[in-house]
């Protein structure tokens, strides 16, 4: 047994388990209906004449367990840092005995966790970088116009178009439309058809042969198909001019030449390169550090984050409108693979906490009052909201002071 597992056995007797006992006949008695009484009103004595002492252990037990375990706690002076494990040992007229398996935090040796010589890149943004940036800004904010007409169908257009698929002389399933807009190089369809309709005008019908590709579904891949298809508009993408218009439209009031704008697109991709550059260096000091650490975790602790991490993964769903057994449906996965899958990145967080945790001690690392108050009112200034509001979403000022103290402990780490 690891030297983090404390393992007490505990009883709640007398009256404190009598008066689980009352509370669980005040609560069965509610639902049943003995002769010669009302709904709820037979006496005690009655009621278990009736229904045995036994009925009422299960409800008796589910309030005696905080009590037991906030017994053994007090006992222990354990600190438990997952959900213990229960097992009632016998339950009867006088007395319920439980045993709690309790995990606190596992014992930690730190290896070397200053000296990491780890390389830090430094930002670095090329000519192309900028250039790529620059277009791709244009294209967002162009104009989609209609073409004239006559105009034909160019690669970067959008067809509007009617179509139709056969094969083996039957109509393809899902493969008709009407009034599709088809962006022609997105490579939305497959091989071959947003090519063949370079050319073509308004109006205009044409019939594509192609072949669906050997990476698509198992029922069509490798197999001839016929689609038979209508233009019914061209719209192009006009992109804006490079002038004061187009920078105050991207925010930019102070930028008057293309130079100017050039310089503002660096200084963005820069700041995000050093942030990408940064967690990428913080990730590499997190994990030589904890590789050079010995910790032993159990089981118990490395199941408790993953389930936190699903609970997580859930609330990203709920935010797209699906629940975990949608995801589940979709994807093919299982509760079981989820889990396993979780684990690794489970196991690196526990790891990396612990680590910080260890060099906030050893570092003897204290964040006063003051100082965590002030963190929450910066904090609570620069999401909008009052600093009441900020300390209520993280739970306490405690929250708020074990972060700085991570954040030390990682300074630190960094050699900062």
């Amino acid at each position: 047994m690891k030297k983090n597992v404390i393992v007490k056995e505990t009883k709640v007797d007398g009256s404190d388990w009598q008066k689980c006992l009352d509370e669980a006949y005040k609560k069965k008695n509610k639902s049943v209906k003995i002769d010669g009484f009302r709904k709820g009103a037979a006496p005690k004595e009655i009621f278990i004449k009736k229904f045995g002492i036994e009925s009422l252990y299960m409800d008796a037990i589910d309030d005696a367990v905080e009590q037991a375990y906030q017994n053994v706690l007090k006992e222990t002076k354990a600190v438990p840092v997952c959900e213990p494990k229960l097992d009632v040992k016998s339950v009867n007229e006088v007395e319920a005995i439980f045993e709690f398996t309790i995990i606190t935090a596992p014992e930690v040796t730190l290896g070397e966790y200053k000296n990491l010589k780890v390389k830090k890149e430094k930002a670095k943004v090329s000519k192309e970088e900028i250039a790529n940036e620059l277009e791709a800004l244009r294209t967002k904010y162009a104009e989609i116009k209609v073409k004239e007409e006559g105009a034909k169908i160019e690669n970067g257009d959008t067809a509007v178009i009617d179509f139709k698929g056969i094969v083996d002389g039957k109509e393809l399933e899902g493969g008709n439309g009407e009034n599709y807009p088809l962006e022609i190089g997105s490579h939305t369809f497959i091989p071959g058809f947003e090519e063949g309709l370079v050319g073509l005008k308004v109006g205009e019908e044409k019939e594509l042969h192609l072949t669906f590709p050997e990476n698509y579904k198992e029922d069509l891949k490798n197999k001839e198909v016929t689609f038979t298809v209508t233009v019914r508009e061209i719209k192009t993408r006009v992109l804006p001019q490079l002038n004061e218009e187009f920078y105050q439209d991207l925010g930019y009031d102070d930028v008057k030449t293309k130079e100017e704008l050039e310089a503002k697109i660096e200084e963005t991709l820069k700041s995000r390169k050093e942030a990408e550059i940064e967690d990428q260096y913080i990730e590499e000091c997190l994990k030589k550090a904890s590789d050079n650490m010995t910790i032993d975790i159990n089981e118990e602790i490395i199941d408790d984050e993953v389930h936190r991490m699903i609970h997580q993964f859930e609330e990203q769903l709920r935010m797209q409108n699906l629940n975990i057994e949608q995801y589940f449906e979709f994807t093919g996965m299982t509760h079981e693979k989820l889990h396993e899958q979780m684990e690794p990145e489970a196991t690196k967080r526990i790891k990396y906490r612990y680590l910080l945790e260890k060099v906030a001690e050893v570092e003897k690392i204290e964040v006063s009052d003051k100082e965590a108050d002030e963190q929450a009112e910066e904090m609570a200034s620069n999401y909008g909201i009052s600093k009441e509001e900020l300390l209520k979403a993280y739970g306490s000022l405690e929250v708020v002071k074990y972060d700085i103290k991570m954040r030390n402990a990682m300074n630190i780490i960094k050699g900062e």
